[in-house]
């Protein structure tokens, strides 16, 4: 009995999500252990129409080796926007296309620098972890891990075409906030290791913000999730490159989770109840043993008389 009022429970409810102007959490864990880090990008685009390309805020790279094991790291930590200004001497033309020249020679050694060192990542079967939390604004858009971040010729010179391209991948964690008792993320733990085929994974998630209220009146605001799964193998003729795709929408309702604990008026309550029928049963047995003694006791008289 004590254990049964100890004991906290929750309650559900909902009503109509308010928010506005807050940005939303997304908390990623994921292994790609046939994708060396060098090329892996993180993108991101929402209805709003705000993209970013190679997304580096709060970002964690981590080089595995073959055995899984962290070999080196890389933090990227604020977005930085990748734009090149150009210069336009007009008194100087020379100049200009002897700039240009200087810059194609320098981008084909690089090219080829960044090339050599990812295949010779691939062939010692490096992988890559990324981690880390991605601040995005609070409308339905998406965010992807894929290639996209390299030149299109590089890419062609490191996979030899996009149906060599392996986006196999491990997610330890997904998640839309902090965590509260009881929630269940579907995509914790979920492993999708591709073998002699390419093609790209699309995860269809509905986001549900949610409070937790703790007994202490403390309040959690966070999200719950639900999720379906693509998988989109390529084509000969394709012309797109495999990623791993989550498309993400809000829900209009909020769901909140209420701690409570049975209060002492409850057991009082229910004691009153269990002890006034006690009672009730007590005397109504009491009035039916009376009148069966009664009845017998009247009976006995007659039958001696006769």
């Amino acid at each position: 009995m004590n254990q049964y009022y100890l004991t906290t429970y929750t309650v559900h409810q909902m009503s109509v999500d308010l928010k506005r102007g807050e940005t939303l959490p997304i908390h990623i864990n994921m292994t790609f252990p046939a994708l060396p880090c060098e090329i892996v990008s993180v993108d991101a685009i929402d209805m709003s129409g705000k993209h970013e390309v190679d997304l580096d805020t709060n970002i964690w790279k981590l080089r595995l080796n073959r055995e899984g094991h962290i070999i080196g790291t890389e933090y990227l930590s604020d977005l930085v926007e990748k734009e090149h200004s150009h210069k336009h001497d007009h008194h100087d033309e020379h100049h200009d296309e002897h700039a240009e020249k200087k810059h194609e020679h320098l981008f084909n050694e690089d090219a080829e620098k960044l090339i050599k060192k990812v295949k010779d990542a691939m062939e010692n079967g490096e992988g890559c972890r990324v981690y880390g939390v991605l601040d995005v604004q609070r409308v339905a858009g998406n965010f992807h891990i894929s290639v996209h971040g390299l030149n299109i010729f590089v890419a062609q010179q490191i996979f030899e075409g996009s149906s060599h391209v392996n986006v196999s991948h491990m997610i330890d964690d997904l998640s839309f906030g902090p965590k509260y008792p009881g929630i269940h993320n579907p995509l914790d733990g979920t492993s999708r290791i591709l073998r002699d085929t390419s093609g790209t994974f699309k995860y269809y998630i509905k986001v549900v913000p949610t409070e937790y209220r703790y007994l202490s009146k403390e309040v959690l605001p966070t999200n719950q999730f639900s999720v379906n799964e693509y998988f989109v193998p390529m084509k000969p003729n394709d012309k797109s490159w495999p990623a791993v795709y989550f498309l993400y929408d809000l829900s209009p309702i909020t769901v909140t989770i209420k701690e409570e604990r049975r209060s002492f008026l409850h057991f009082l309550t229910r004691l009153c109840a269990v002890l006034g029928g006690t009672f009730a049963m007590t005397g109504m047995l009491d009035r039916w043993m009376y009148l069966i003694i009664e009845s017998l006791t009247k009976s006995k008289p007659t039958s001696m008389i006769r």
